[in-house]
């Protein structure tokens, strides 16, 4: 065996895992020669964590921006979170470290940067010109709370409204505050008696740079002269403000007000509004007021060359409305389009051709931003269709209950659901491109399939492709629609067992050769899926019902230790266990007025119509039994080889031959162990007793973790953050906890015995108090021999003891390879075969994947196990313990996989403590040991996962998916990968403005900003006010850390840089100086020609 070096291990290891691993090392060497003949190649340096890429819509959005040159759209949260969506693909995910609310965001248009306004009153400015974007400076003030910023397109002066009414300027290339200040008292009237309220608007005149509007929230707006210092006009109005916008020709602007009203004013007539409108408002007669409506929260005044101006707003709609969803109007002309959204509007943006706001806007959609959902609308179109979204922003429709990853999938399997999933498609989208299209996308190195599937609330489940860290929806498939749905709720049953939800997802098997899906749902229901690209029609839909036991009798037995004998091989059940398979069911409550042998969900009666994708193979159900509900399934698994599906909770486990519809096995837990129980159980009621917690659930989670996940409604976060209770239930919450559950599964081909000489089909099953039992799968010969004759099913009395909760199994070779499941390869079902075809099925024999010949396999096998607590290897069919983990002493292991990783394998686990570990196999070396995260809500603890080539993934949130790499390969390849959010794009020209309006004044005045607000004219701001930050970010970050001899070559090398981009830039403005003063010098000579005849008064 190799030697392993205690140092090579990572520096995060604990102590706990240090010892543990020295103890490995002992064993390796006690361990048999045999064993050495295994060389593993993985190695610590093969291992590195970092988090890749976050899918999904951001979760409790705050704030939107987006940048019409570049075309990016930028959505912060109130996490602090900072989301960047480019062209479908390019997607980029960035956090402010203080977790602060982002309240507003500003884009220095074309120029790769972005300004963020936190709630903690800090501004940040952000590099985009790099692929992980980064802040570069920081500014927090300390005296005054931000609630307003605007930065005027080709300005790098930023206005600043702060909560007391001033307004502070800040320089956003060097991050400094400038000495000019506009206080709130000298902006409004001096008669005024009261303070105007916090800054809710700032915007310059699109036609003279010159005047600042300064909207007050408590009616007030003032046209500031920014030269003179003082105001030009004060406008008053009664009613609060929520927001203010210019027409592009400078001479009127529109404000939206807290009754629901609109005002329109022109510059120069400040004593009243030109006109007031009430979108919303009942007009009545007389001529009195309308009624009052909601306030309108944002409004936009968007101009058009061709016809009316657009007047977009969110809100305004009147009282009366109860119930109705929040809505955004679209003013155009005499139209006036009320659109419904889904969820309340947080933001909307209207997009325009040009991003000069002195020219007509010509707007050709709206971005809003809903508080789950982003929607865009087509204004060019009529009806004002939506964009279909390209982005994956609907992973939580339904609240995500379960998650599983599969990296390197059979190549055909995207193909094959992207086109049952095309069919699914919505119909009534914009025509158009998908306006949000700027950035680049990354090289892709990685060219293997990868699929994420996730289980949802109402019984959804969704396929995705998630290659080359992108994400695209392929498939939705809806289990829920078998059942008969109950019309409300006094009409529904009494026999669901969790209060909503009841066609949640809590398990998924699929296995991707053969594209069979089995799932487990929270109502104690398993379906089983078989893919088929024919549409059909089920007449009958097959279904069982199986009635689980966890305790023998409900009498006290005089004798306590006696444990009933197990049904006899190929009897396959006990008989009484299974109720007849009919739809209504056949008793609906025992002789003592109990439920008895009700499922808690009725299958449809009708004819189910069943599209392309997948079709429904079987429903099982477990029913109630004299009161009690049947117990939540705890663990699942299915094999297509053997056609055979296995489920277990906390009363026992049950197998079901899928292709004859029958119930081969249905055990209590107790009984799995025959006459070899190590525990000392007596068979009563539940009700009476309950065991001693020995080393149950409750010591496994203690301290860490409420333990009653297992047995309960896996949409715990999307109520409360507790799971909710299972009802109807007699038995306390604790017996069910002390019982012993099936929590894994694995169908293989391998020794059962250790007498045994060759390897036969079975299975292996793990319970939470730390057993391994194997059952013996006796199947009969393929065709149709397998529909006739019945699959025996047997224990073979093998018992093997792990500490904690069994999680995960696995089997290698003698070369250390992993031996999959066997499995049929997937064929079309629903087409009839000819004869040569059915010659062929019979002769089929099951795939089971593995390098080694059988030859090979008859000599050894190891079977790799891991607990919550530890992990085991044992040598096969000797059944000795070769290797063995500690994993984790005072936490426990929430998810373990067996994974492939650069041609080779390795366990990886991810611990409640936050550890992310990696071990070799078959000797349990520990490889990484990383603190990641810790458990802080069971979203995480259900969604995370392990899959092969260094890939795993978490619901971060309820609304976004992180996925993340353990490979150190893909960490170096990652920057290739990602997307490029800034690509260089020429600003497109600015307005004509005319020669006579050049001439005479009319158009555009500029403004010397430099001169106002610069040191020499406006002195330095107070230190006290706000606090400068260097980012670490960008070039700034690497000046920063530039120092040393390289620091010195680092610094001349960026300085070239600069002085080349600096010269560069000189280059072209010199090269439109010359253009323009051509341009005009031709003007001039044309103008001469055309007048130097006439007179001054032909003119």
């Amino acid at each position: 065996m190799r030697k392993f070096n205690i140092r090579k291990v990572l520096d995060g290891l604990t102590a706990v895992s240090s010892a543990a691993s020295a103890s490995s090392a002992a064993q390796q060497q006690q361990a048999g020669n045999r064993e050495s003949e295994i060389q593993e190649t993985l190695q610590s340096e093969h291992f590195q964590l970092c988090k890749t890429v976050r899918h999904g819509f951001p979760y409790q959005p705050s704030a939107l921006a987006f940048d019409p040159v570049q075309k990016i759209l930028a959505i912060g949260t109130q996490t602090g979170a900072l989301r960047l969506f480019g062209r479908p693909g390019v997607e980029c995910y960035c956090q402010h470290d203080s977790g602060a609310a982002v309240i507003q965001l500003q884009f220095l248009i074309n120029e790769g940067a972005l300004v963020s306004a936190l709630a903690d009153d800090t501004l940040h400015l952000w590099n985009l010109r790099q692929k992980r974007p980064a802040i570069l400076h920081s500014l927090k003030f300390n005296r005054e709370r931000i609630t307003f910023c605007h930065l005027p397109f080709q300005s790098k002066w930023l206005y600043v409204g702060t909560e007391r009414g001033n307004i502070h300027i800040v320089n956003v290339e060097s991050f400094t505050l400038s000495g000019y200040v506009i206080m709130w008292n000298k902006a409004i009237e001096l008669s005024s008696k009261s303070h105007p309220g916090p800054i809710v608007h700032i915007s310059d005149n699109p036609m003279d740079e010159g005047k600042l509007l300064i909207g007050f929230e408590s009616g007030t707006v003032v046209l500031w002269d920014l030269k003179s210092k003082k105001a030009d006009y004060r406008y008053s109005h009664d009613e609060a403000i929520h927001s203010v916008a210019w027409h592009h020709e400078g001479k009127q602007f529109i404000c939206s007000h807290s009754d629901g009203t609109l005002t329109i004013w022109n510059v120069k007539s400040p004593t009243k509004p030109f006109q007031t409108i009430t979108p919303h408002g009942k007009q009545l007669k007389d001529g009195k007021k309308p009624e009052p409506c909601k306030p309108i929260l944002k409004v936009e005044y968007k101009t058009t060359r061709a016809g009316e101006p657009f007047i977009i707003l969110s809100g305004g709609l009147s009282y009366d409305t109860v119930g109705r969803r929040p809505c955004l109007t679209v003013m155009h002309g005499k139209s006036t389009a009320v659109l419904e959204m889904d969820y309340s509007i947080v933001d909307f943006l209207t997009l325009c051709e040009t991003p000069y706001p002195n020219d007509f806007q010509e707007p050709y959609a709206v971005v809003v931003l809903l508080e789950k959902d982003l929607v865009l609308i087509d204004l060019a179109q009529n009806g004002y269709p939506i964009f279909e979204n390209p982005y994956p922003l609907t992973i939580h429709e339904s609240p995500v209950t379960c998650c599983e990853y599969f990296a390197d999938c059979p190549v055909d399997l995207i193909p094959a659901l992207y086109s049952v999933g095309a069919r699914q498609k919505r119909q009534g989208y914009s025509k158009k491109e998908w306006p949000i299209s700027g950035g680049n996308w990354g090289l892709i190195t990685q060219s293997y399939p990868e699929i994420i599937i996730t289980g949802h609330a109402d019984g959804s489940i969704k396929f995705w492709d998630a290659s080359a860290i992108t994400l695209q929806v392929l498939y939705k498939l809806k289990t829920a629609k078998v059942f008969e749905k109950s019309r409300n709720k006094d009409d529904r049953p009494n026999t669901d067992i969790v209060d909503e939800d009841p066609y949640a997802i809590q398990i998924i098997s699929w296995c991707p050769e053969s594209r069979m899906l089995c799932i487990a749902g929270v109502s104690a229901h398993v379906i089983i899926y078989r893919f088929s690209k024919q549409e059909v029609t089920t007449e009958v839909i097959p279904m069982l019902e199986v009635r689980l036991l966890y305790e023998i009798n409900d009498i006290e037995s005089p004798d306590g230790e006696q444990v009933p004998p197990l049904p006899t091989p190929g009897t396959g059940s006990n008989p009484q266990s299974i109720v007849p398979q009919s739809h209504p069911s056949t008793s609906s409550s025992s002789s003592d007025g109990l439920r008895d042998n009700v499922p808690c969900l009725k299958v449809k009666n009708s004819p189910l119509k069943q599209s392309p994708g997948y079709q429904i193979e079987l429903v099982i159900q477990l029913v109630w039994v004299s009161g009690e509900p049947p117990q939540q399934i705890t663990s699942l698994a299915v094999n297509s080889a053997y056609g055979l599906v296995v489920f277990g909770n906390c009363n026992g486990i049950a197998m079901v031959d899928y292709l004859q519809k029958t119930v081969l096995l249905n055990l209590g837990t107790i009984e799995l162990y025959g006459s070899n129980d190590p525990y000392r159980r007596e068979p009563r009621s539940p009700r009476k007793t309950r065991q001693p917690s020995g080393a149950g659930l409750c010591d496994i989670n203690e301290g860490t973790m409420v333990p009653e996940d297992r047995c309960k409604s896996p949409t715990s976060d999307v109520k409360d953050n507790s799971f909710s209770r299972s009802r109807s239930s007699s038995v306390t919450s604790i017996d069910k906890e002390s019982r012993e559950a099936i929590s894994a599964l694995h169908f293989c081909e391998t020794f059962t015995r250790k007498a045994d000489t060759s390897p036969s089909p079975c299975l292996w099953v793990g319970t939470t108090l730390g057993t391994v039992l194997v059952i013996v799968l006796n199947l009969p010969p393929g065709g149709e021999q397998r529909l006739l004759q019945p699959v025996i099913v047997s224990p073979s009395g093998t018992i093997l003891r792990l500490k904690g909760a069994i999680l995960r199994m696995a089997f290698l070779d003698t070369t250390g390879s992993l031996v999959s499941p066997a499995h049929e390869p997937w064929r079309e079902h629903n087409i009839p075969e000819d004869k040569d075809e059915k010659d062929k099925s019979k002769k089929r024999r099951p795939v089971s994947v593995s390098p080694s010949s059988s030859q090979e396999i008859s000599e050894n096998q190891y079977a790799v196990i891991c607990s919550e607590k530890q992990a085991k290897v044992i040598s096969l069919p000797s059944q000795n313990c070769i290797y063995k983990q500690n994993i984790t002493e005072t936490s426990f292991v929430l998810r373990g996989d067996i994974v492939s990783l650069s041609n080779s394998i390795c366990l990886a686990c991810f611990c409640a403590n936050g550890h992310i570990m990696t071990f070799s196999l078959p000797s349990l070396r520990p490889l990484l040991d990383v603190y990641y995260l810790p458990l802080t809500n069971m979203r995480i603890a259900r969604t995370f996962c392990f899959t092969n080539n260094g890939q795993a993934l978490y619901l971060v949130s309820p609304t976004e998916i992180q996925r993340l790499t353990y490979s150190q390969e893909t960490c170096e390849n990652l920057q290739e990968m990602l997307g490029e959010l800034f690509t260089p794009v020429e600003t497109p020209e600015a307005p004509n403005r005319g020669f006579f309006k050049g001439l005479f004044g009319g158009g555009a005045q500029s403004l010397d900003r430099e001169e106002l607000f610069g040191e020499s004219a406006s002195g330095k701001a107070s230190r006290s006010l706000a606090q400068h930050i260097p980012g670490p970010g960008g070039i700034e970050g690497v000046k920063g850390a530039a120092s040393g001899v390289v620091g010195e070559l680092a610094r001349a090398r960026l300085a070239l840089d600069e002085r080349g981009q600096k010269l560069g830039e000189l280059e072209e403005k010199t090269a439109a100086m010359l253009y323009s003063a051509d341009s005009f010098s031709k003007h001039a000579h044309e103008m001469m020609l055309k007048y130097k005849d006439k007179k001054w008064y032909q003119f």
